[in-house]
């Protein structure tokens, strides 16, 4: 199992939220987050649209690992009408190229997880997956420790990517 070294200054952000069992009558992770009354900074959430948003992953596979997603809490991607599938996958571009200005990747993943069997941990709001990549990015702690060490804290990254987001 793949373990995780967290620093500190983590424990604030994570404990902002009560981490529960998806319940239907309080919807998502991300709907919580959204109706918590957090600031933009507080909740890293890095650009707001009219139908969409992006945020930071809260448990990142790289620094910069962002979630595009629609404010409406819906599971399928064939759910979404037309003015969010072309926000949603024009704020998925624009993320891309924030990621690109910020990081300077060798690479980007972009990704689904549509359910809970294709590895979909809060399957019940479709969010899209932006993750910077480097050749080499599984360092020596992920081989031997299987953990994963991240060199920024969370608001740094929200902050740089922020001031690269397209047209801010």
């Amino acid at each position: 199992m793949l373990e995780r070294l967290w620093n500190g200054w983590r424990a604030s952000y994570v404990s902002s939220i009560e981490p529960t069992p998806p319940d239907p009558d309080q919807g998502s992770v991300f709907s919580r987050i959204l109706s918590s009354g957090l600031s933009d900074d507080e909740a890293n959430i890095v650009h707001r649209g009219h139908r969409c948003f992006a945020i930071l992953n809260a448990y990142p596979y790289s620094t910069g690992h962002l979630l595009v997603l629609p404010y409406r809490e819906i599971g399928d991607l064939e759910q979404l009408d037309h003015d969010e599938a072309t926000e949603l996958w024009a704020t998925v571009t624009d993320a891309v190229r924030a990621i690109k200005a910020t990081y300077r990747p060798e690479g980007v993943n972009v990704g689904l997880n549509l359910g809970r069997p294709a590895g979909g941990s809060v399957s019940e709001h479709l969010h899209v997956h932006v993750v910077p990549r480097w050749t080499g990015d599984s360092n020596f702690m992920t081989a031997i420790a299987n953990t994963r060490t991240l060199p920024e804290p969370l608001d740094d990254t929200a902050q740089r990517i922020r001031s690269a987001w397209p047209g801010q």
